[in-house]
């Protein structure tokens, strides 16, 4: 009986959890706004100069634009996760939290690939942050299925399957990270196969159940 109280504890309602990391996501995706500023242009005299400083600015257009596609897919793989989750506790708690430490860390490894994609460190620095992320998202799900499902909703009758869709993004993320020194930005298009990936997962799936 001291035990289920115990448990009782520190197992909470997802309420707070949901409202907190999705405050987070908004926050990270609104400093990748940030770096693009008008006052990067400088001094123009002559629309010609104005959009030969707004093609100088193409490397960090770029870089917003694949690091919010990339945030959108991982908030979208925590809005599904916390669909079935139903409550959490200070393990759940804690590896989301480490989470969001790489989610509100994309703004700045995105500055530094724009800035300094001519160094090694500069192109690998990001890939990094969105896979630890990316992996931390899949580990939540793992906790939160482990021990007959002990934080999901009671009607998820298949966890491993649910999960798919988050290892088949971290298997990309470890691809890209791999890859984007010699392949840049054009790497994490890589994350377009995540669909299929998880079709395919789950078809190898269902074929060794049968």
């Amino acid at each position: 009986m001291a035990e289920e109280r115990r448990r009782d504890r520190t197992v909470m309602s997802t309420t707070r959890t949901e409202a907190y990391t999705d405050a987070v996501f908004a926050i990270a995706a609104t400093l990748l706004v940030l770096d693009l500023t008008a006052s990067t242009i400088g001094e123009v005299t002559t629309d010609a100069e104005l959009w030969a400083a707004l093609g100088a600015m193409m490397p960090s257009f770029v870089a917003f634009a694949v690091s919010f596609g990339l945030l959108s897919m991982l908030w979208v793989i925590h809005a599904r996760q916390f669909r079935d989750i139903s409550r959490v506790d200070a393990t759940l708690l804690w590896i989301n939290n480490a989470r969001l430490l790489f989610i509100v860390l994309i703004p700045f490894t995105t500055s530094l690939t724009a800035d300094y994609s001519d160094f090694y460190a500069g192109r690998m620095l990001f890939p990094i942050n969105v896979f630890l992320a990316t992996l931390l998202g899949y580990l939540s799900w793992v906790w939160a299925s482990a021990r007959g499902g002990h934080l999901l909703r009671e009607d998820v009758t298949d966890a491993r399957a649910q999960g798919i869709g988050g290892l088949a993004a971290v298997l990309i993320g470890g691809v890209v990270a791999a890859i984007s020194p010699w392949l840049g930005s054009y790497a994490f298009f890589l994350y377009f196969l995540n669909g299929p990936l998880s079709a395919l997962l789950a078809r190898r799936q269902h074929s060794r159940a049968a």
